[in-house]
């Protein structure tokens, strides 16, 4: 995502996340994120760690839908960050909530 960032200043927070059924991204192919998503060939993740573990599996499906059917698109997927310094962060959240929404 730090591409993203920088290119069209966005974080991965201001993403639209729906984690209901099947979790995506909420970005078309028509859209200036879809089309620049569908030219990347690397994306970097840093403190990946602080993230819902929905996350990912929103990137990978949105991924597919933009690009091929293949895991994450075909892009390649730099994943960076501590899982010994914090968890992720949930609003009203309880330490079980934390644990819960982490990456295993």
């Amino acid at each position: 995502m730090t591409v993203v960032l920088h290119i069209l200043r966005l974080s991965c927070h201001s993403i639209n996340l729906n984690t209901i059924d099947t979790p995506t991204c909420n970005i078309s192919r028509s859209s200036a994120m879809g089309k620049f998503l569908m030219q990347c060939k690397l994306i970097v993740w840093d403190e990946c760690t602080m993230a819902h573990k929905k996350s990912l599996e929103a990137l990978n499906f949105t991924l597919k839908d933009l690009r091929r059917n293949y895991i994450f698109g075909g892009l390649m997927i730099l994943l960076a960050g501590d899982f010994r310094q914090t968890l992720p962060v949930i609003p009203r959240g309880t330490p079980a909530d934390e644990l819960n929404t982490s990456w295993e």
